[in-house]
């Protein structure tokens, strides 16, 4: 599970990112499961649409653990 400390980091964290990182790392995501949208959803997505995907990816795969 998170910690306040770290789920604070985490989200300022992804708070800076642009479009192209966030795809990037959605794209890239390896948390146990997969992440499969289309380069054309990725594209059209608002920034803090995929801030919000990547986010709760990554707070879903910590918490599987």
């Amino acid at each position: 599970m998170y910690s306040r400390k770290h789920f604070e980091h985490t989200a300022s964290s992804i708070g800076t990112l642009g479009r192209e990182e966030l795809k990037k790392r959605i794209k890239g995501f390896r948390g146990g499961f997969r992440l499969d949208f289309t380069d054309d959803y990725l594209d059209h997505a608002s920034v803090e649409r995929l801030r919000h995907i990547l986010m709760a990816a990554l707070i879903t795969a910590r918490t599987r653990h």
